[in-house]
């Protein structure tokens, strides 16, 4: 159950470890936590997703330490049995890579979703949100890695000879044709040869949640065959490949999400 409603949460809110993973890009002006002091969804801690990645890089995003994944995650009060559902105020659908930094540390899959939608969703239809903030109680979290769904750049490298897995951006064609030039300083324009496009934008409706199986499927069948599970996600900096990770997770059940870490931040580098 990778996705919830948000009939689903109100109805279960109080069975549930709730986390606002807003995260918005730096050409938007927005402070993802100054929003979330504001208001958020009763009961919500906020998971800082630049805080809380990897520090000795100057690559966005990257995944933490074992070690230091263990400590972000006790201090957030969060077990290892919780059921933790993640929702975001973002237009890029930040808290999808949060939901993969937890599939990625080995939390139960079952046990991790995201609210379809988001907060944007949740205020339309009228439901509660205050400026709360709850007191968390330390916990002593166990996490275990599961390496095989992550890639780095030697990976992509060798990929573009052998072609052992497709490789899908989830970046605007206009940023993957390099018609655009990249928002990152330093960063070029462009794509990674023999990598495929598939804007993340395609598989959203208007009110920030996720289309249909049925349209799912439609999409991702105009450039993969459905039954493929060797699929691997980039995108500017990890965060929208994982929006479509989880849509392809949705359409094919033996999917586990494998995400270029790095993505064009790290191969696009000047």
């Amino acid at each position: 159950m990778s996705l919830v409603s948000t009939v689903w949460l109100e109805n279960n809110i109080n069975k549930v470890k709730l986390i606002d993973c807003s995260w918005h890009m730096p050409n938007v002006k927005r402070n993802a936590y100054e929003e979330y002091l504001k208001e958020h969804i009763p009961g919500a801690i906020f998971f800082d997703l630049d805080k809380y990645s990897a520090t000795n890089t100057d690559l966005p995003h990257m995944l933490p330490s074992l070690n230091n994944w263990e400590k972000i995650v006790s201090n957030l009060g969060i077990t290892n049995n919780d059921k933790i559902i993640i929702y975001d105020n973002s237009d890029v659908l930040s808290a999808c890579r949060c939901w993969y930094n937890f599939i990625y540390f080995g939390h139960d899959p079952q046990l991790i979703s995201v609210l379809d939608g988001g907060l944007k969703k949740w205020k339309a239809e009228n439901k509660e949100v205050n400026n709360n903030i709850s007191k968390i109680n330390k916990s002593n979290y166990v996490g275990k890695e599961d390496k095989k769904l992550v890639k780095n750049i030697n990976q992509i490298n060798s990929n573009i000879k052998l072609n052992e897995f497709f490789l899908i951006d989830a970046r605007s064609k206009e940023r993957f044709d390099g018609i655009v030039p990249d928002p990152r300083k330093n960063v070029r324009s462009g794509s990674i040869p023999n990598s495929l496009c598939l804007p993340f934008k395609e598989i959203i409706n208007e009110d920030n949640s996720f289309k249909k199986k049925d349209e799912i499927s439609k999409i991702f069948n105009q450039i993969v065959d459905l039954k493929h599970s060797n699929i691997v996600f980039s995108c500017g900096s990890g965060v929208t490949a994982c929006v479509l990770a989880l849509a392809y997770s949705l359409v094919n059940n033996t999917y586990s999400p494998t995400i270029y870490d790095g993505s064009w931040a790290e191969y696009g580098k000047i």
